[in-house]
């Protein structure tokens, strides 16, 4: 797959394309992502791509000449069809189902908005999805592209040392939604604190039974909604729903 991502930043992308283990993909171009710079194609001495919002307000808005021209370079190379995704307040929360909708595409142009964000009529012309990573705002759009890279990357086949380990990521399908139980590793007592006692069992279905517990009771406190959605399902054994009712 590939993305292309047009920023005014893009040095901000080199350490993370090059640390971790997702930068397996990035390395090997499984997930391929191309950096593009608006200023590139900006005219004038000044390269300028940003100016006063008409109505007067503080701040600057891009524009959007520069980008329509970044825009058709990123089709010229690529071919068109692919879709132009901005992150914006106003876009569809980010959550796993759609990271693994992207992670089975063939990719995206992501927009990096800045400042006060982008002339609408650029957005209106040529953008097809809006993502929001939450409830706040970020002074550009670089963080948001590099965490929907790194989800759609660790998702790919070879990408983690275990093949399986995503699958048992919090609101994967494999856990039903819900979110993941706690974890424990050596020492076996830190500072008067033990590992719990089955997981030391050895006992493969008294742990995963434990496990699963744990993933319900987290769930129950902090994600009802998850929980309610897996009832909802019908993802909840009788042996869930037995357990649900003791806490």
């Amino acid at each position: 797959m590939r993305f292309d991502i047009i920023t005014l930043f893009p040095e901000l992308f080199e350490p993370f394309l090059k640390a971790g283990v997702t930068r397996r993909a990035f390395e090997t171009r499984q997930v391929d992502v191309r950096l593009w710079n608006p200023r590139d194609v900006a005219e004038g001495n000044y390269r300028r791509v940003d100016d006063r919002p008409f109505g007067g307000g503080p701040g600057m808005v891009m524009l959007a000449e520069p980008l329509e021209k970044c825009l058709q370079a990123i089709r010229a190379d690529r071919g068109e069809g692919a879709p132009v995704v901005l992150f914006s307040p106003i876009g569809q929360a980010l959550n796993h189902t759609a990271v693994q909708a992207w992670s089975d595409s063939e990719g995206a142009v992501l927009l990096c908005g800045r400042y006060e964000g982008v002339d609408q009529r650029f957005i209106d012309r040529y953008v097809t999805h809006q993502i929001s990573l939450g409830d706040f705002v970020l002074s550009g759009g670089e963080i948001a592209a590099m965490a929907l890279l790194d989800a759609v990357a660790r998702l790919q086949p070879g990408v983690l040392n275990d093949e399986g380990s995503h699958q048992l990521d919090s609101f994967n399908p494999a856990l039903d939604g819900l979110l993941d139980s706690p974890h424990y590793t050596r020492p076996e007592v830190w500072q008067g604190e033990p590992v719990p006692e089955a997981l030391m069992s050895g006992h493969h279905a008294r742990i995963e039974r434990w496990r699963r517990e744990q993933s319900l009771t987290l769930t129950a406190k902090h994600r009802p909604e998850l929980l309610a959605q897996a009832r909802a399902d019908g993802k909840l054994s009788p042996a869930d729903e037995l357990f649900l009712k003791k806490l």
